[in-house]
């Protein structure tokens, strides 16, 4: 899949895709709670419905996750939106992503970090969002296709690391890549199959682990999909 040619009037978009209809998103995720100024007006202004077919690209603004293929979804705004303010809450340089889907989350972050880079496990996924974010500026982004739940170790340490797939124990790879005093945000999966968004903060060689809020993801899976 190749994006148009006319990219600069999908980025304005018309109807369900337009700039009021993304004013509308942001004012409904204000109302739900997310607070920092910057992170809204990142997604009041970048496109999210050049990351879905174009079937479903007008659902793009609404309040809910959108599949993306391959089992895969992109997740709803509000999720964006507060994993995207636990990032920068931080005030983090170097960024991991792991689990870049259909690159809208890698858009909103390289928007608001120095340094980011994101791994994606299935190739097609990975060659459509690094076209979308090429297409789209995002040039402090950097893609790897690899199995996520090993890292990126030879660019470590980050001082965050987002993982946007649910995971069942905390990935030891990404705890030893994590910089001293830098922070996990995952997904993560209890003893009875509930999901909760979790932070985990480095402190030399402990890990202070907190549980944020009920969360519901795709599990994060090992391999490579070529």
């Amino acid at each position: 899949m190749h994006l148009p040619e006319q990219l600069p009037e999908l980025l304005r978009g018309v109807g369900m895709t337009s700039q009021r209809t993304r004013d509308r998103m942001v004012g409904r995720l204000a109302d739900q709670g997310i607070r920092d100024p910057r992170v809204l007006e990142v997604m009041a202004r970048e496109p999210r419905h050049l990351f879905l077919d174009e079937a479903l690209s007008h659902r793009a603004y609404e309040d809910t996750s959108l599949p993306i293929g391959h089992g895969q979804t992109l997740s709803q705004p509000w999720m964006v939106a507060r994993m995207t303010e636990l990032v920068i809450k931080e005030a983090p340089c170097r960024v991991l992503e792991v689990g870049t889907g259909s690159g809208y989350q890698t858009l909103v972050l390289s928007r608001l970090v120095s340094e980011l880079w994101s791994i994606e496990r299935i190739n097609a996924l990975h060659r459509l969002a690094g076209e979308r974010l090429r297409l789209l500026g995002a040039h402090n982004a950097r893609l790897r296709l690899a199995d996520g739940g090993h890292g990126w170790s030879e660019e470590a340490p980050f001082d965050v690391i987002l993982l946007t797939a649910c995971a069942g124990k905390l990935p030891t790879p990404l705890l030893a890549q994590l910089a001293d005093n830098g922070v996990l945000i995952t997904p993560l999966a209890d003893q009875r199959g509930r999901q909760w968004l979790t932070r985990v903060r480095r402190e030399g060689d402990e890990f202070d682990q907190q549980r944020l809020e009920s969360v519901r993801f795709v599990p994060l899976l090992e391999g490579v999909i070529r």
